[in-house]
Protein backbone atom coordinates (compact mmCIF):
# COMPACT_ATOMS: atom_id res chain seq x y z
CA UNK A 1 0.00 0.00 0.00
CA UNK A 2 1.50 3.63 -0.53
CA UNK A 3 -0.21 6.12 1.19
CA UNK A 4 0.08 9.89 -0.31
CA UNK A 5 2.39 12.39 0.69
CA UNK A 6 2.79 16.05 0.42
CA UNK A 7 5.90 17.71 -1.67
CA UNK A 8 8.19 20.00 -1.90
CA UNK A 9 9.77 21.91 -3.83
CA UNK A 10 13.91 23.13 -3.71
CA UNK A 11 13.23 26.76 -3.19
CA UNK A 12 10.74 26.02 -0.38
CA UNK A 13 13.48 24.08 0.93
CA UNK A 14 16.36 26.12 1.11
CA UNK A 15 13.63 28.85 2.50
CA UNK A 16 13.15 26.14 5.58
CA UNK A 17 16.57 25.33 6.15
CA UNK A 18 17.81 29.11 6.45
CA UNK A 19 14.94 29.75 8.66
CA UNK A 20 15.76 27.67 11.13
CA UNK A 21 12.67 25.35 13.20
CA UNK A 22 12.66 21.81 13.34
CA UNK A 23 13.39 19.40 10.27
CA UNK A 24 14.45 16.24 9.61
CA UNK A 25 16.18 16.32 6.05
CA UNK A 26 16.65 12.39 5.22
CA UNK A 27 17.94 10.74 1.62
CA UNK A 28 16.38 7.39 0.67
CA UNK A 29 19.20 5.84 -1.30
CA UNK A 30 21.26 3.43 -0.06
CA UNK A 31 24.89 5.17 1.14
CA UNK A 32 27.34 4.07 -2.43
CA UNK A 33 24.26 5.84 -4.06
CA UNK A 34 23.87 8.97 -1.81
CA UNK A 35 28.08 9.24 -1.39
CA UNK A 36 28.11 10.30 -5.48
CA UNK A 37 26.20 13.54 -4.84
CA UNK A 38 23.55 14.44 -2.27
CA UNK A 39 22.60 17.80 -0.18
CA UNK A 40 24.56 19.18 2.30
CA UNK A 41 21.88 18.48 5.30
CA UNK A 42 20.56 15.33 4.29
CA UNK A 43 20.67 12.67 6.65
CA UNK A 44 21.29 9.40 4.93
CA UNK A 45 18.18 6.77 5.82
CA UNK A 46 18.32 4.04 3.33
CA UNK A 47 14.84 2.69 2.60
CA UNK A 48 16.01 -0.71 2.77
CA UNK A 49 17.43 0.42 6.29
CA UNK A 50 14.15 2.87 7.30
CA UNK A 51 12.58 0.49 10.53
CA UNK A 52 16.08 -0.21 12.13
CA UNK A 53 17.00 3.93 12.11
CA UNK A 54 14.81 5.92 11.77
CA UNK A 55 13.76 6.10 15.36
CA UNK A 56 16.69 6.87 16.99
CA UNK A 57 17.50 9.79 14.22
CA UNK A 58 14.09 11.06 14.37
CA UNK A 59 12.53 9.59 17.78
CA UNK A 60 9.82 12.93 17.39
CA UNK A 61 6.56 11.30 15.22
CA UNK A 62 5.41 14.56 14.16
CA UNK A 63 8.67 15.69 13.32
CA UNK A 64 8.77 17.55 9.95
CA UNK A 65 10.31 15.21 7.12
CA UNK A 66 11.47 15.76 3.75
CA UNK A 67 12.72 12.50 1.82
CA UNK A 68 14.98 13.05 -1.30
CA UNK A 69 16.31 11.02 -3.81
CA UNK A 70 17.84 11.52 -7.21
CA UNK A 71 14.86 12.86 -8.87
CA UNK A 72 11.55 12.51 -6.77
CA UNK A 73 9.79 10.03 -8.41
CA UNK A 74 6.32 9.13 -7.94
CA UNK A 75 7.24 5.37 -7.61
CA UNK A 76 10.78 6.40 -6.61
CA UNK A 77 12.92 5.61 -3.41
CA UNK A 78 11.82 8.84 -1.58
CA UNK A 79 8.17 8.59 -2.26
CA UNK A 80 8.64 4.95 -0.93
CA UNK A 81 10.12 5.90 2.06
CA UNK A 82 7.80 8.78 2.96
CA UNK A 83 4.90 5.77 2.56
CA UNK A 84 6.66 3.31 5.08
CA UNK A 85 7.37 6.49 7.66
CA UNK A 86 3.48 7.33 7.31
CA UNK A 87 2.68 4.09 7.84
CA UNK A 88 5.02 2.97 10.80
CA UNK A 89 3.57 6.87 12.39
CA UNK A 90 5.34 9.38 11.72
CA UNK A 91 2.87 12.36 10.38
CA UNK A 92 4.49 15.01 8.77
CA UNK A 93 6.50 13.76 5.58
CA UNK A 94 6.94 15.08 2.37
CA UNK A 95 8.93 14.40 -0.97
CA UNK A 96 11.45 16.89 -2.20
CA UNK A 97 9.84 17.41 -5.59
CA UNK A 98 12.70 16.28 -8.66
CA UNK A 99 14.94 14.84 -5.91
CA UNK A 100 18.26 16.61 -5.76
CA UNK A 101 18.30 17.06 -9.60
CA UNK A 102 15.53 19.74 -9.03
CA UNK A 103 18.01 21.39 -6.05
CA UNK A 104 21.06 21.74 -8.50
CA UNK A 105 18.84 22.86 -11.21
CA UNK A 106 17.94 25.92 -8.69
CA UNK A 107 21.07 26.44 -8.07
CA UNK A 108 21.41 24.61 -4.79
CA UNK A 109 25.42 22.47 -3.96
CA UNK A 110 25.57 19.00 -4.14
CA UNK A 111 28.45 17.18 -2.42
CA UNK A 112 30.27 13.94 -2.69
CA UNK A 113 30.97 11.80 0.13
CA UNK A 114 29.69 10.62 3.84
CA UNK A 115 29.35 12.51 7.33
CA UNK A 116 29.70 15.80 4.69
CA UNK A 117 28.67 18.44 7.49
CA UNK A 118 31.41 17.03 9.94
CA UNK A 119 34.33 16.91 7.40
CA UNK A 120 33.41 20.30 6.37
CA UNK A 121 33.28 22.12 9.54
CA UNK A 122 36.62 19.76 10.32
CA UNK A 123 38.62 21.83 7.49
CA UNK A 124 36.70 25.17 8.60
CA UNK A 125 37.98 24.61 12.22
CA UNK A 126 41.66 24.29 10.52
CA UNK A 127 41.32 27.43 8.58
CA UNK A 128 39.47 29.09 11.72
CA UNK A 129 42.08 28.35 14.29
CA UNK A 130 45.12 27.64 12.12
CA UNK A 131 45.57 24.39 13.92
CA UNK A 132 48.94 23.31 13.87
CA UNK A 133 50.24 20.11 11.89
CA UNK A 134 53.10 18.25 11.30
CA UNK A 135 53.51 16.13 7.48
CA UNK A 136 54.73 12.33 8.30
CA UNK A 137 57.82 13.07 7.10
CA UNK A 138 58.38 15.18 10.02
CA UNK A 139 56.41 12.97 12.29
CA UNK A 140 58.84 10.38 11.66
CA UNK A 141 62.21 11.97 11.66
CA UNK A 142 60.77 12.82 15.42
CA UNK A 143 59.33 9.31 16.44
CA UNK A 144 63.04 8.52 15.64
CA UNK A 145 64.71 10.70 17.00
CA UNK A 146 62.23 9.58 20.20
CA UNK A 147 63.37 5.88 19.90
CA UNK A 148 67.16 7.53 20.25
CA UNK A 149 66.11 8.75 23.44
CA UNK A 150 66.80 12.47 22.10
CA UNK A 151 62.98 13.68 21.65
CA UNK A 152 59.66 13.28 24.17
CA UNK A 153 56.54 12.22 22.07
CA UNK A 154 53.44 10.94 22.61
CA UNK A 155 51.03 10.10 19.71
CA UNK A 156 47.52 9.91 20.28
CA UNK A 157 45.11 8.06 17.82
CA UNK A 158 41.69 10.08 18.11
CA UNK A 159 39.80 7.44 16.53
CA UNK A 160 37.81 4.42 18.53
CA UNK A 161 39.61 1.22 19.15
CA UNK A 162 38.17 -0.76 15.89
CA UNK A 163 39.88 1.67 13.25
CA UNK A 164 43.05 1.46 16.05
CA UNK A 165 43.62 -1.88 15.47
CA UNK A 166 43.27 -1.82 12.11
CA UNK A 167 46.08 0.38 11.33
CA UNK A 168 47.83 3.02 13.36
CA UNK A 169 50.81 4.99 13.68
CA UNK A 170 54.24 2.90 15.10
CA UNK A 171 53.67 4.07 19.30
CA UNK A 172 50.37 5.49 18.64
CA UNK A 173 47.99 5.04 21.86
CA UNK A 174 44.11 4.87 21.11
CA UNK A 175 42.27 8.19 22.42
CA UNK A 176 39.07 8.56 20.44
CA UNK A 177 37.70 12.49 20.43
CA UNK A 178 36.56 13.15 23.49
CA UNK A 179 38.88 11.09 25.65
CA UNK A 180 41.43 13.24 24.50
CA UNK A 181 41.21 16.32 27.40
CA UNK A 182 39.51 13.19 29.70
CA UNK A 183 43.13 11.02 29.65
CA UNK A 184 45.89 13.01 28.37
CA UNK A 185 47.70 14.42 31.44
CA UNK A 186 47.90 10.45 31.86
CA UNK A 187 49.98 10.29 28.73
CA UNK A 188 51.65 13.14 28.63
CA UNK A 189 52.00 14.94 32.82
CA UNK A 190 55.33 16.33 31.27
CA UNK A 191 54.55 19.94 29.30
CA UNK A 192 57.64 19.20 27.60
CA UNK A 193 55.68 16.53 25.75
CA UNK A 194 54.90 17.14 22.15
CA UNK A 195 51.25 15.49 21.28
CA UNK A 196 50.83 14.20 18.07
CA UNK A 197 46.93 13.59 17.44
CA UNK A 198 46.28 11.30 14.53
CA UNK A 199 43.16 9.99 12.45
CA UNK A 200 42.70 8.30 9.07
CA UNK A 201 42.35 10.88 7.68
CA UNK A 202 41.99 15.02 8.63
CA UNK A 203 38.51 15.61 10.48
CA UNK A 204 39.52 13.97 13.99
CA UNK A 205 43.22 14.97 13.73
CA UNK A 206 41.79 18.40 13.38
CA UNK A 207 39.00 18.40 15.96
CA UNK A 208 41.51 16.70 18.26
CA UNK A 209 44.21 18.37 18.05
CA UNK A 210 42.32 21.90 18.48
CA UNK A 211 40.79 20.38 21.53
CA UNK A 212 43.82 19.90 23.49
CA UNK A 213 44.76 23.43 22.41
CA UNK A 214 41.37 24.98 23.69
CA UNK A 215 41.89 23.29 26.64
CA UNK A 216 44.85 24.94 27.01
CA UNK A 217 47.27 22.28 27.73
CA UNK A 218 50.61 23.40 28.39
CA UNK A 219 52.75 20.84 26.28
CA UNK A 220 52.70 21.53 22.22
CA UNK A 221 50.41 20.02 20.52
CA UNK A 222 49.92 19.35 16.81
CA UNK A 223 48.00 17.31 14.56
CA UNK A 224 49.31 14.63 12.05
CA UNK A 225 48.79 16.31 8.43
CA UNK A 226 46.25 13.85 6.45
CA UNK A 227 46.12 11.20 8.95
CA UNK A 228 47.77 7.11 8.85
CA UNK A 229 46.92 7.71 5.40
CA UNK A 230 49.53 10.64 4.77
CA UNK A 231 51.64 8.34 6.65
CA UNK A 232 51.14 5.38 4.22
CA UNK A 233 51.62 7.80 1.08
CA UNK A 234 54.69 8.82 2.19
CA UNK A 235 55.73 5.40 2.05
CA UNK A 236 55.65 4.56 5.46
CA UNK A 237 54.54 1.47 7.18
CA UNK A 238 51.75 1.21 9.38
CA UNK A 239 51.61 -1.00 12.86
CA UNK A 240 48.56 -3.37 12.71
CA UNK A 241 46.70 -5.01 15.37
CA UNK A 242 47.64 -2.86 18.20
CA UNK A 243 45.64 -2.63 21.18
CA UNK A 244 46.98 -0.22 23.13
CA UNK A 245 44.50 2.32 24.97
CA UNK A 246 44.60 5.70 27.25
CA UNK A 247 44.27 4.66 30.86
CA UNK A 248 41.77 6.30 33.30
CA UNK A 249 42.86 9.49 34.33
CA UNK A 250 43.68 9.34 38.21
CA UNK A 251 42.83 12.24 40.30
CA UNK A 252 45.70 14.90 39.57
CA UNK A 253 44.95 14.30 35.67
CA UNK A 254 41.00 13.97 35.99
CA UNK A 255 41.48 17.12 38.20
CA UNK A 256 42.50 19.18 35.53
CA UNK A 257 40.57 17.79 32.83
CA UNK A 258 37.75 19.25 34.62
CA UNK A 259 38.91 23.05 35.03
CA UNK A 260 39.60 22.94 31.61
CA UNK A 261 36.43 21.52 30.11
CA UNK A 262 34.63 23.93 32.83
CA UNK A 263 36.96 26.57 30.78
CA UNK A 264 36.20 25.85 27.33
CA UNK A 265 32.49 25.49 28.14
CA UNK A 266 32.61 29.27 29.61
CA UNK A 267 33.88 30.35 26.65
CA UNK A 268 31.75 28.21 24.16
CA UNK A 269 28.45 29.24 25.91
CA UNK A 270 27.90 25.43 26.87
CA UNK A 271 25.00 25.68 29.57
CA UNK A 272 23.81 22.76 32.04
CA UNK A 273 20.49 21.69 32.92
CA UNK A 274 18.98 18.99 35.65
CA UNK A 275 17.56 15.76 35.45
CA UNK A 276 14.03 17.63 36.09
CA UNK A 277 14.31 19.66 33.44
CA UNK A 278 15.70 16.85 31.09
CA UNK A 279 12.34 15.14 32.26
CA UNK A 280 9.81 18.17 30.94
CA UNK A 281 11.57 17.97 27.48
CA UNK A 282 11.08 14.55 27.10
CA UNK A 283 7.50 14.87 28.00
CA UNK A 284 6.82 17.67 24.98
CA UNK A 285 5.48 16.37 22.33
CA UNK A 286 6.50 19.80 20.41
CA UNK A 287 10.03 20.19 20.30
CA UNK A 288 12.39 17.05 20.11
CA UNK A 289 15.29 15.92 22.78
CA UNK A 290 17.65 14.15 22.30
CA UNK A 291 19.57 12.11 25.17
CA UNK A 292 23.41 11.31 24.03
CA UNK A 293 26.09 9.69 26.40
CA UNK A 294 29.49 10.21 25.07
CA UNK A 295 31.41 7.73 27.40
CA UNK A 296 32.66 4.70 25.92
CA UNK A 297 30.64 1.82 24.70
CA UNK A 298 31.77 0.03 27.76
CA UNK A 299 30.88 2.40 30.52
CA UNK A 300 27.46 3.23 28.94
CA UNK A 301 26.94 -1.06 28.91
CA UNK A 302 27.98 -0.38 32.59
CA UNK A 303 25.45 2.09 33.72
CA UNK A 304 23.36 4.75 31.44
CA UNK A 305 20.35 6.67 31.53
CA UNK A 306 16.98 4.73 30.49
CA UNK A 307 16.34 6.42 26.64
CA UNK A 308 19.31 7.36 26.30
CA UNK A 309 22.06 6.54 23.22
CA UNK A 310 25.64 5.41 23.56
CA UNK A 311 27.13 8.56 21.27
CA UNK A 312 31.23 8.61 22.01
CA UNK A 313 32.14 12.23 21.53
CA UNK A 314 34.61 12.11 19.14
CA UNK A 315 32.52 9.87 16.70
CA UNK A 316 29.44 12.59 17.29
CA UNK A 317 31.47 14.86 16.36
CA UNK A 318 33.00 13.21 13.28
CA UNK A 319 29.27 12.07 12.22
CA UNK A 320 26.87 14.05 13.68
CA UNK A 321 24.34 13.06 11.13
CA UNK A 322 24.44 9.42 11.97
CA UNK A 323 23.27 10.03 15.34
CA UNK A 324 21.04 13.11 15.12
CA UNK A 325 19.00 14.26 11.94
CA UNK A 326 16.19 16.95 13.22
CA UNK A 327 17.94 19.97 12.54
CA UNK A 328 17.04 22.27 15.43
CA UNK A 329 16.42 19.77 18.11
CA UNK A 330 17.83 20.03 22.05
CA UNK A 331 20.61 17.87 22.36
CA UNK A 332 21.60 16.82 25.93
CA UNK A 333 24.98 15.25 26.40
CA UNK A 334 25.43 12.99 29.45
CA UNK A 335 28.89 11.66 31.19
CA UNK A 336 30.63 11.03 34.32
CA UNK A 337 32.31 14.40 35.40
CA UNK A 338 31.35 16.79 32.51
CA UNK A 339 34.69 16.35 30.73
CA UNK A 340 33.97 14.82 27.68
CA UNK A 341 29.88 16.04 27.12
CA UNK A 342 31.21 19.71 27.90
CA UNK A 343 34.38 19.30 25.12
CA UNK A 344 31.98 17.79 22.90
CA UNK A 345 29.32 20.57 23.48
CA UNK A 346 31.68 23.05 22.33
CA UNK A 347 31.85 21.35 19.34
CA UNK A 348 28.38 20.89 18.30
CA UNK A 349 27.39 24.00 18.80
CA UNK A 350 30.12 25.64 16.59
CA UNK A 351 28.93 23.06 14.21
CA UNK A 352 25.54 24.59 14.40
CA UNK A 353 23.61 22.82 17.02
CA UNK A 354 22.94 25.82 19.23
CA UNK A 355 20.54 24.07 21.64
CA UNK A 356 23.54 21.61 23.03
CA UNK A 357 23.85 21.48 26.51
CA UNK A 358 25.62 19.02 29.34
CA UNK A 359 23.31 17.05 32.14
CA UNK A 360 24.57 18.66 35.11
CA UNK A 361 26.44 15.97 37.50
CA UNK A 362 25.76 12.92 34.33
CA UNK A 363 24.87 9.78 35.09
CA UNK A 364 26.29 9.88 38.80
CA UNK A 365 23.48 12.83 39.27
CA UNK A 366 20.81 10.86 37.80
CA UNK A 367 21.14 7.79 39.97
CA UNK A 368 21.40 10.34 42.85
CA UNK A 369 18.02 10.86 42.39
CA UNK A 370 17.04 7.40 42.85
CA UNK A 371 16.79 6.39 39.43
CA UNK A 372 17.99 3.11 38.46
CA UNK A 373 20.76 3.05 35.98
CA UNK A 374 20.16 0.73 33.11
CA UNK A 375 23.00 -1.81 32.10
CA UNK A 376 24.37 -3.67 29.12
CA UNK A 377 23.67 -2.08 25.92
CA UNK A 378 20.76 -0.69 24.34
CA UNK A 379 17.40 -2.04 23.36
CA UNK A 380 17.34 -2.91 19.53
CA UNK A 381 14.44 -1.93 17.29
CA UNK A 382 11.45 -4.24 18.23
CA UNK A 383 10.88 -6.64 14.64
CA UNK A 384 7.25 -7.72 14.06
CA UNK A 385 7.13 -11.59 14.50
CA UNK A 386 8.01 -13.65 11.35
CA UNK A 387 8.70 -16.83 10.24
CA UNK A 388 12.58 -17.50 11.19
CA UNK A 389 14.75 -20.75 10.95
CA UNK A 390 17.77 -21.92 13.15
CA UNK A 391 20.93 -22.14 11.96
CA UNK A 392 21.27 -26.32 12.57
CA UNK A 393 17.98 -25.98 10.24
CA UNK A 394 19.74 -23.93 7.63
CA UNK A 395 22.72 -26.68 7.90
CA UNK A 396 20.32 -29.39 8.05
CA UNK A 397 18.71 -28.23 4.62
CA UNK A 398 21.77 -27.30 2.69
CA UNK A 399 23.60 -30.24 3.45
CA UNK A 400 20.56 -32.81 2.67
CA UNK A 401 18.54 -30.74 0.07
CA UNK A 402 21.16 -27.47 -1.31
CA UNK A 403 19.29 -26.90 -4.51
CA UNK A 404 15.77 -26.31 -3.24
CA UNK A 405 17.07 -23.62 -0.47
CA UNK A 406 17.82 -20.19 -2.14
CA UNK A 407 20.25 -18.20 0.88
CA UNK A 408 20.17 -14.16 0.14
CA UNK A 409 22.27 -12.32 2.42
CA UNK A 410 21.02 -8.66 2.60
CA UNK A 411 24.37 -7.43 4.37
CA UNK A 412 26.63 -5.16 3.01
CA UNK A 413 28.40 -5.90 0.15
CA UNK A 414 31.90 -4.92 2.51
CA UNK A 415 31.08 -7.69 4.82
CA UNK A 416 29.52 -10.80 1.92
CA UNK A 417 33.11 -10.10 0.40
CA UNK A 418 35.51 -9.34 2.87
CA UNK A 419 34.26 -11.29 6.01
CA UNK A 420 32.41 -13.76 4.27
CA UNK A 421 29.22 -15.64 3.76
CA UNK A 422 26.84 -18.38 4.06
CA UNK A 423 28.48 -20.79 1.57
CA UNK A 424 26.02 -20.59 -1.74
CA UNK A 425 24.46 -17.18 -0.69
CA UNK A 426 23.25 -14.64 -2.85
CA UNK A 427 24.05 -10.87 -2.25
CA UNK A 428 21.55 -8.35 -2.40
CA UNK A 429 19.86 -4.96 -1.01
CA UNK A 430 16.60 -5.38 0.30
CA UNK A 431 15.31 -2.43 -1.54
CA UNK A 432 15.97 -3.95 -4.98
CA UNK A 433 14.79 -7.49 -4.47
CA UNK A 434 12.84 -7.61 -7.96
CA UNK A 435 16.54 -7.34 -8.89
CA UNK A 436 17.04 -10.70 -6.82
CA UNK A 437 14.34 -11.96 -8.23
CA UNK A 438 15.32 -11.28 -11.61
CA UNK A 439 18.94 -13.20 -11.35
CA UNK A 440 17.45 -15.71 -9.12
CA UNK A 441 14.47 -16.63 -10.28
CA UNK A 442 11.86 -19.29 -9.27
CA UNK A 443 12.41 -20.60 -5.79
CA UNK A 444 10.93 -23.34 -3.33
CA UNK A 445 12.13 -22.06 -0.16
CA UNK A 446 13.93 -18.71 0.34
CA UNK A 447 16.02 -17.91 3.54
CA UNK A 448 16.88 -14.43 4.49
CA UNK A 449 20.06 -13.73 6.32
CA UNK A 450 22.00 -10.24 7.18
CA UNK A 451 24.47 -9.41 9.67
CA UNK A 452 22.57 -10.09 13.02
CA UNK A 453 18.86 -11.24 11.49
CA UNK A 454 17.67 -8.10 12.43
CA UNK A 455 17.61 -7.08 8.92
CA UNK A 456 16.57 -10.54 7.17
CA UNK A 457 13.57 -9.80 9.67
CA UNK A 458 12.40 -6.61 8.33
CA UNK A 459 12.52 -8.05 4.67
CA UNK A 460 10.49 -11.20 5.08
CA UNK A 461 7.32 -9.53 3.49
CA UNK A 462 9.14 -7.88 0.67
CA UNK A 463 10.81 -11.08 -0.27
CA UNK A 464 7.13 -13.13 0.25
CA UNK A 465 5.97 -9.98 -2.55
CA UNK A 466 8.77 -11.24 -4.78
CA UNK A 467 8.49 -14.90 -4.24
CA UNK A 468 4.42 -15.16 -3.46
CA UNK A 469 4.64 -19.01 -3.80
CA UNK A 470 7.41 -19.59 -1.89
CA UNK A 471 7.91 -20.28 1.82
CA UNK A 472 10.46 -17.01 3.41
CA UNK A 473 12.20 -17.28 6.33
CA UNK A 474 14.42 -15.26 8.01
CA UNK A 475 17.46 -16.97 9.90
CA UNK A 476 17.42 -16.56 13.60
CA UNK A 477 20.94 -14.92 14.62
CA UNK A 478 21.92 -14.00 10.76
CA UNK A 479 25.63 -14.42 10.12
CA UNK A 480 26.77 -13.86 13.33
CA UNK A 481 24.85 -17.12 14.71
CA UNK A 482 25.95 -19.17 11.67
CA UNK A 483 29.35 -17.93 12.14
CA UNK A 484 29.39 -18.13 15.89
CA UNK A 485 28.01 -22.20 15.40
CA UNK A 486 31.25 -22.89 13.95
CA UNK A 487 29.92 -23.31 10.36
CA UNK A 488 32.47 -22.43 7.09
CA UNK A 489 32.31 -19.01 5.84
CA UNK A 490 33.00 -17.95 1.80
CA UNK A 491 34.60 -14.51 0.85
CA UNK A 492 33.85 -13.43 -2.65
CA UNK A 493 31.33 -11.35 -4.59
CA UNK A 494 30.23 -13.80 -7.21
CA UNK A 495 26.67 -14.07 -6.64
CA UNK A 496 25.29 -10.04 -6.03
CA UNK A 497 22.37 -9.90 -7.33
CA UNK A 498 22.77 -5.89 -7.99
CA UNK A 499 25.43 -3.24 -8.07
CA UNK A 500 27.64 -3.40 -4.98
CA UNK A 501 26.66 0.14 -3.91
CA UNK A 502 24.96 -0.44 -1.18
CA UNK A 503 27.77 1.39 1.23
CA UNK A 504 30.59 3.84 0.77
CA UNK A 505 33.94 1.76 0.42
CA UNK A 506 36.70 3.84 2.24
CA UNK A 507 39.71 4.06 0.13
CA UNK A 508 41.60 0.77 2.02
CA UNK A 509 38.04 -0.96 1.37
CA UNK A 510 39.32 -1.84 -2.09
CA UNK A 511 40.79 -4.75 -3.07
CA UNK A 512 42.76 -3.20 -6.38
CA UNK A 513 46.95 -2.65 -6.37
CA UNK A 514 48.42 -0.40 -3.80
CA UNK A 515 49.22 1.82 -6.28
CA UNK A 516 45.21 2.34 -7.39
CA UNK A 517 44.41 2.46 -3.70
CA UNK A 518 47.06 5.14 -2.78
CA UNK A 519 45.18 6.74 -5.49
CA UNK A 520 42.18 6.51 -3.78
CA UNK A 521 43.75 7.51 -0.64
CA UNK A 522 44.89 10.65 -2.76
CA UNK A 523 42.03 11.62 -3.75
CA UNK A 524 39.73 11.26 -0.99
CA UNK A 525 42.42 13.71 0.91
CA UNK A 526 41.97 16.12 -2.00
CA UNK A 527 37.80 15.81 -1.31
CA UNK A 528 37.88 17.07 2.51
CA UNK A 529 40.57 20.04 1.83
CA UNK A 530 38.15 21.42 -1.02
CA UNK A 531 34.80 21.03 0.78
CA UNK A 532 36.07 24.06 2.97
CA UNK A 533 35.54 26.14 -0.41
CA UNK A 534 32.22 24.83 -1.71
CA UNK A 535 30.58 24.90 1.76
CA UNK A 536 31.28 29.11 0.72
CA UNK A 537 28.80 28.84 -1.75
CA UNK A 538 26.47 27.31 -0.35
CA UNK A 539 23.77 29.71 1.85
CA UNK A 540 21.94 26.77 4.06
CA UNK A 541 25.65 26.28 5.60
CA UNK A 542 26.54 29.26 7.85
CA UNK A 543 29.05 27.97 10.88
CA UNK A 544 28.55 30.29 13.84
CA UNK A 545 31.77 32.21 14.98
CA UNK A 546 32.76 32.27 18.54
CA UNK A 547 35.48 34.70 19.70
Amino acid sequence: MTLMTGSITAGELRDRLIGGGELALLDAREQGVYHRSHLFHAACVPLSHLELLLNDLVPRRSTPIVWCDEDGAVDGLAARAASRATELGWTDNAVLAGGATSWAADGGELYSGVNVPSKAFGEYVEHAFDTPRLPAAEVKALLDAAARGEADIVVLDSRPLGEFRRMSIPTGTDCPGAELVHRVKEMAPDPETLVIVNCAGRTRSIIGAQSLINARLENRVVALENGTMGWELAGFDVARGEDVHAPDPRPDARAWAEAAAADVGARFGVDTCTPSEVDIWAADTGRTTYLLDVRTPEEFEDGHVDESRNAPGGQLVQATDEYVATRGARLVLIDDNGVRATMTASWLRQLGWHDTMVLAGGVHGIAATGVTLRTGPRARTPVDRVPTLKVSELAARLGDEPDSTVVIDLGTSIKYRKRGHIPGAWWGVRSRLDEARAAIGEATTIVLTSTDGQLAKLAVRDAQAQWPAADVFALAGGNKGWRHAGNDMEPGLERATTTPDDVWYKPYDHDEPGDVVQQHMHDYLTWEVALVEQIGRDPTVDFPHFD
